[in-house]
């Protein structure tokens, strides 16, 4: 399910009027309220920094499924539609202020989307992120359930499902080293 929005005309207000909201915002506690809210806050901040994206045309959902990161953005170059997925469970977590971030930082992608038909985390996404007061990566707000580890490096992956990896690390290498990798499962 996805609900799009309008950005009103004189919409202009400052990330510093958005933060002033946030304590009414930390009392969602359905869906369709965080979902009203990321909105309104997206459309804030597009106006302000990102006029040109037509914020309106950017659909907009809530899982309850995502595990790994508390957004993402997608892009269908088929016919240019951008769709920001948002975790309620990150929201839970983590409360409106913070989770606020997450909105701008899927803001950006989705800006990159429509200036350049693709989305990463480099230099273009970079020189954003002190403007909007967010990061380059979110953090985990859920325990993996294993830890690929390199036995050389000592780097570590999360692993939420039961992967090749996970099943068997004796097929597999480190990207960064080539190193040796072994599982632990996560005992909470």
């Amino acid at each position: 399910m996805s609900r799009q929005t309008t950005l009103s005309d004189g919409a202009q207000r400052t990330l510093t009027e958005c933060a002033n909201a946030a304590e009414r915002a930390d009392t969602l506690t359905t869906e369709r309220g965080l979902l009203d809210r990321a909105q309104q806050h997206a459309a804030d901040v597009a106006a302000a920094h990102f006029p040109n994206l037509p914020i309106e045309a950017v659909a907009w959902e809530i899982s309850t499924q995502r595990q790994r990161s508390a957004g993402a953005t997608k892009y269908d170059p088929a016919n240019g539609e951008i769709t920001i997925t948002l975790s309620w469970d990150a929201f839970e977590q983590h409360g409106w202020e913070q989770f606020s971030s997450t909105v701008r930082h899927e803001l950006i992608h989705a800006w990159q989307y429509h200036e350049f038909g693709k989305a990463d985390h480099g230099r273009t996404f970079a020189r954003w992120t002190d403007a909007l007061d967010t990061s380059q990566y979110c953090e985990r707000f859920t325990s993996p359930n294993w830890w690929v580890i390199c036995e050389k490096c000592s780097g570590k992956i999360a692993r939420y499902r039961r992967s090749k990896a996970v099943k068997q690390p004796e097929d597999y290498s480190c990207g960064d080293c080539g190193g040796s990798l072994r599982v632990e499962e996560v005992t909470e």
